[in-house]
């Protein structure tokens, strides 16, 4: 199943749930989507995880990119220095 970016996921395994953030295809065939869960306490950021295309099911509808585009994206915004 291809998943796609905005949509909520949740892992069969651990039960790890999250939006999609990232997807990354692999030479060996292994497709991994990256999982960012939602804050639970403020000032608290979860870290996202990767899992294997195969342990995910599709839970929740899409968010769009327009819903979290910024004017400037970070890649193309300069690195810090100092």
């Amino acid at each position: 199943m291809k998943l796609e970016h905005g949509q909520l996921a949740q892992d069969k395994i651990t039960g790890f749930t999250g939006m999609v953030t990232g997807h990354s295809d692999y030479m060996t065939g292994c497709d991994q989507y990256l999982l960012q869960p939602p804050c639970k306490e403020k000032g608290l950021y979860p870290i996202a995880q990767w899992f294997d295309e195969g342990r995910l099911e599709l839970i929740g509808n899409k968010m769009s990119k327009e819903d979290v585009k910024g004017d400037k994206n970070g890649a193309d915004i300069q690195a810090m220095t100092k």
